[in-house]
């Protein structure tokens, strides 16, 4: 099977990839890329021409370094000790990334990444600070996502309380010129204002001021980062051999496996940088799940046995060199015997990430040309919060939500297992506050789903996925399955200026997307965890282990839930 390091490919080609890298060179992609021309895509250019800022935005912030790192260090000097992201998407996963692969640098404050409306999230986060001297970041592409400004209504009131506090000094926003979030950041007198390159998509963002200015303050070298970028781009321009260009290799690869049945992406990863699936996940997801079709990312999932998984998967491994990789190779040489397709992209060190984020990027916009799919725009993303908008107005006139439709474990259980079959893949969505004993919970509800029904699966939090996988979950290949876990998200916190609380907030989000899911015909089931969340978990495990319930006859529950058979 290829493999690659970032820069010359394998050239022992498989021969799906090898007529998809023929294509190429016959409709001359890569060079119709780097000319910026929309037609590559589509005969429109509407979220296409002014979309392609990513392409060139490595220049620009090369030139900012240096002021990126004296601002860290002005920040750090004010004897800030914490700096708390609130973001969501594109916004939030190219941060988290960078946070949880090179941590914060000695002497530079800790980052958080906040991107939940979850009360327990929210209540952790501002329990673990110190107001006054913690900065907050507001990021926001269109500068009015409710999660940024429900969260922002929650601290600011706190700062301007707390003694030393120095209000607006302690807030800084990056966000698109001419945004409601420029206007209050010029009105609350925030600290600065980072105006981001209008013409780059949240998911393509970042290597622009959304991602570098968090990992500067966290102390990460931002120049070495982008020069390991900028690096890549010179190799992703190369038009022949296409073999030898990393990022039109992989997008071939992808899409090439994706036509013949192998639409789920698998990313490997070696332990320290993880969470750099996430970032893939809600790249390919809300790039190509779209018009029925589409790449479906499978990050973070617990490893098995080669023969659980099916002849649906194509693995990609992102190999750090010198990390704690014995584990995941063994994994990956047991999956090639057996005869699974699997790229490997070898990582020098950590600032080798810089240089993937750039290489996926034009490999997802690779793959959208072949598998002819808009890869800029995300025509079902606003479904969710337009319900979400509903049921809150609903809640506003009538003081509480409208009913959940919950269904109990047993209930919810045997309506997966009876529509588990080869070729689909399991979502959970989690409405939950993140903790070791729920990660582990889930990877196990995982892991049997996968060994038991051959089904690859995904696992994001609510409602962090909405900007992520959702655009997948509507728009793309009818596969899904999936089982929305909500906690009692009790106790709970409000939303100062708002007739409801951040409980009210994430619930009203799992039952906007509910509804969408429902509305585009996916099998979706909703369980409620109540206030024994583990305890509710390891039941749906355990009853995985039991033979499975027969299919019911009726095609919808008296609950409300989707019964309809995904197409294979």
């Amino acid at each position: 099977m290829a493999r690659s390091g970032s820069g010359k490919q394998a050239r022992s080609l498989h021969p799906l990839v090898g007529a998809a890298l023929e294509q190429m060179a016959r409709d001359q992609a890569v060079e119709r890329v780097w000319s910026l021309d929309h037609t590559l895509w589509k005969s429109h250019p509407t979220e296409i021409e002014n979309r392609l800022g990513w392409l060139t935005v490595i220049d620009r912030m090369l030139d900012e370094a240096a002021s990126l790192r004296a601002f860290a260090a002005s920040v750090r000097d004010s004897g800030i000790r914490d700096v708390v992201l609130l973001g969501m998407g594109g916004s939030s996963l190219g941060p988290e990334v960078l946070r949880s692969t090179f941590k914060s640098e000695k002497g530079f404050p800790r980052l958080w990444v906040l991107d939940s409306t979850v009360p327990g999230w929210v209540r952790r986060v501002t329990e673990t600070i110190k107001p006054s001297r913690t900065l907050f970041i507001l990021a926001s592409k269109s500068g009015g996502t409710i999660e940024v400004m429900s969260l922002f209504a929650h601290f600011w009131p706190i700062v301007s309380k707390a003694k030393g506090a120095r209000g607006g000094s302690q807030f800084i926003a990056i966000t698109d010129p001419g945004t409601g979030l420029e206007k209050l950041a010029a009105d609350r007198e925030f600290w600065r204002t980072f105006s981001n390159p209008p013409d780059i998509g949240g998911r393509y963002s970042v290597l622009s001021y959304f991602g570098l200015v968090p990992a500067a303050l966290a102390g990460i070298d931002v120049a070495q980062l982008l020069r390991r970028a900028e690096a890549m781009v010179r190799l992703c321009r190369q038009p022949a051999p296409l073999d030898e260009n990393p990022g039109a290799y992989l997008g071939a690869a992808m899409a090439a496996y994706a036509k013949s049945g192998r639409d789920k992406v698998t990313v490997l990863t070696s332990p320290a940088v993880a969470a750099f699936g996430l970032w893939v996940e809600q790249l390919l997801a809300e790039s190509t799940g779209k018009e029925g079709k589409g790449l479906i990312p499978i990050a973070g999932e617990p490893l098995a046995k080669p023969e659980a998984y099916g002849s649906d998967r194509f693995f990609v491994y992102v190999r750090l060199k010198g990390d704690g990789n014995g584990p995941m190779d063994t994994h990956v040489a047991a999956l090639e015997r057996a005869g699974q397709p699997v790229v490997t992209l070898n990582l020098r060190d950590r600032f080798d990430v810089g240089a993937e984020f750039f290489r996926w990027e034009f490999a997802t916009a690779i793959a959208g040309y072949l598998l002819h799919i808009h890869p800029f725009d995300q025509p079902n993303v606003q479904e969710s919060k337009d319900n979400t908008a509903r049921v809150l107005r609903q809640v506003e006139s009538s003081g509480k939500l409208p009913p959940e439709n919950g269904l109990s474990p047993q209930e919810g259980i045997a309506q997966l297992a009876s529509h588990a079959a080869p070729g689909r893949y399991l979502a959970l969505l989690a409405y939950m506050t993140p903790s070791q004993e729920y990660e582990r919970a889930m990877a196990a509800l995982r892991k049997s789903f996968l060994s038991r029904y051959h089904v690859a699966s995904t696992m994001g939090y609510g409602p962090r996925y909405l900007h992520s996988t959702g655009q997948l979950h509507k728009g793309g290949p009818d596969t899904g399955l999936f089982l929305q876990l909500v906690e009692s998200m009790k106790p709970d916190v409000p939303v100062p200026g708002k007739p409801y609380t951040f409980g009210t907030l994430a619930r009203a989000q799992a039952l906007g997307d509910l509804q969408s899911l429902q509305a585009h015909g996916r099998f979706a089931v909703r369980i409620d965890l109540g206030r024994q969340a583990t305890t509710t978990l390891k039941k749906l495990n355990a009853l995985l282990s039991q033979p499975p319930r027969k299919r019911p006859a009726s095609s919808k529950s008296r609950r409300g839930s989707t019964r309809r058979r995904p197409n294979r």
